[in-house]
């Protein structure tokens, strides 16, 4: 029986061609694994649909670089603005509700970003409370401790104080609330943090001065030097609070001038008048 002949190769090449094979579409791993995981969040119907052929080639330097930790921001030109802006939205806080009442999250929350980020910037509340004095009230103190080395005149020192006091609170709408709610009043949250950072002896030293200038005739007789703070804060401070506050319909409107206007002449003529 005669063998059955293996086709040489003419028969070969008259066959029907086979069609030319389209060449693969090259993608990094990374696009790679981005196409894989979006097929399975798309769900199954899209499993069958034709993609890209995947050739796992050489990763670019970009694709291969390690993934950010969520909620770390990268070190550039903005990460200054936005610790400067989570400063500020933290003193509005502390201001409106109470440094205890305050936590970071609430914050982040505020300022519309993660805990995560504010985390980065302050380790832990007191951390910020710490960053807060050192940033935003030494300069304050600062000039308060300009204003009181200003003059010897005691008159002309307790004008100059309250006229400073009424200009810092009409710059920073969190100056007057913060400070009432949180420094003058007892178990404030800044008032034993201030007290660590400066000691009392800034406020004795002043109302020595005071003292003297009593017994040198120049300063009424019967005031109580260790009231006369307390009343420059009520004249300047608690006004100025007063402000950040809804306003009635029904009330005049208070402005930062009239506040400084009232406590020059309060402090200067009383009641019934006196200096100029």
């Amino acid at each position: 029986m005669p063998q059955a002949k293996t086709p040489g190769k003419q028969a070969q090449a008259t066959a029907t061609p086979a069609q030319k094979r389209p060449g693969k579409k090259k993608i990094s791993r990374q696009r790679a694994k981005t196409l894989v995981e979006s097929v399975v969040l798309a769900g199954a119907d899209t499993v069958g649909e034709p993609t890209a052929e995947l050739d796992f080639a050489p990763a670019s330097r970009a694709d291969s670089a390690p993934p950010r930790r969520p909620g770390r921001p990268v070190r550039a030109a903005g990460s200054a603005a936005q610790r400067e802006t989570l400063l500020g939205i933290a003193l509005e806080l502390f201001a409106q509700r109470g440094v205890v009442n305050t936590t970071l999250t609430e914050i982040a929350r505020a300022a519309g970003v993660t805990a995560a980020m504010v985390h980065y910037y302050f380790k832990s509340r007191d951390h910020l409370l710490d960053v807060l004095i050192a940033e935003r009230l030494e300069p304050i103190r600062s000039r308060m401790i300009a204003a009181l080395n200003g003059t010897d005149d005691p008159v002309e020192l307790l004008v100059g104080l309250a006229r400073q006091m009424v200009e810092i609170g009409a710059e920073h709408s969190w100056y007057a609330p913060l400070w009432m709610r949180e420094v003058l009043s007892e178990g404030g949250g800044l008032r034993e943090r201030l007290q660590q950072h400066h000691g009392r002896n800034q406020q004795e030293e002043f109302i020595e001065r005071l003292r003297q200038a009593q017994s040198q005739g120049r300063l009424n007789a019967g005031l109580e030097p260790e009231l006369i703070v307390l009343s420059l804060f009520g004249l300047t401070l608690l006004p100025l609070a007063k402000l950040c506050a809804p306003q009635s319909t029904h009330a005049p409107q208070i402005t930062p001038d009239m506040i400084a206007r009232h406590a020059v002449a309060l402090l200067v003529g009383g009641l019934v008048g006196g200096r100029p």
